[in-house]
């Protein structure tokens, strides 16, 4: 009853600071969609952490056209992957979350992709809503910036935890018999 409580509060919360956030900032420029993307992010991160699904969906199984990531390649992944480390992202992100070389670490961390994974594709949806109504309401020009940042942000954080997800799953079944 408490975390259907929590989860009903932070879906409020989300709402209302929706609400704001259209009320004080015009929908059709970059501000309004960086803001969106990164609010999103921290009501769907706690929301989920909350949540504590076990996310044994089928969803999160590698697919026959992912085998061997080399479609996330052609889509431009490794280029992606160097952006996030020539940010500082990569950096910021192994200090928080360092990768140890042991079966329990990778089994957590191939949970947590999924978590990232679903986490980018909640909010991908719902920029992705904003997206179209900005574009038939001040046109698809206007529209651009959320379109570019949730391609960035959201969809391409997606494709990266799909392309790693295999990688990771291959390091536990190594690990494990390794023992």
């Amino acid at each position: 009853m408490r975390k259907t409580l929590i989860l009903i509060l932070i879906a409020i919360a989300t709402i209302a600071s929706i609400y704001t956030l259209v009320h004080y900032i015009k929908m059709d420029g970059f501000s309004f969609s960086w803001i969106l993307n990164f609010m999103l992010m921290l009501f769907v991160v706690v929301f989920t952490a909350v949540l504590k699904s076990p996310l044994g969906s089928s969803y999160f199984n590698e697919k026959e056209w992912e085998r061997r990531g080399k479609t996330y390649e052609y889509l431009g992944i490794n280029f992606f992957r160097k952006l996030l480390v020539w940010i500082g992202w990569e950096k910021v992100i192994r200090k928080s979350n360092p990768i140890e070389k042991n079966t329990k670490a990778l089994v957590n961390l191939h949970y947590q992709t999924k978590k990232s994974e679903l986490d980018h594709l909640i909010i991908l949806l719902i920029v992705l809503g904003f997206n179209v109504f900005v574009a038939f309401e001040y046109g698809v020009l206007k529209s651009l910036w959320l379109l570019i940042l949730n391609v960035l942000l959201n969809l391409y954080p997606i494709f990266l935890q799909r392309y790693n997800r295999p990688r990771i799953k291959r390091a536990i079944n190594l690990s494990k018999r390794a023992i």
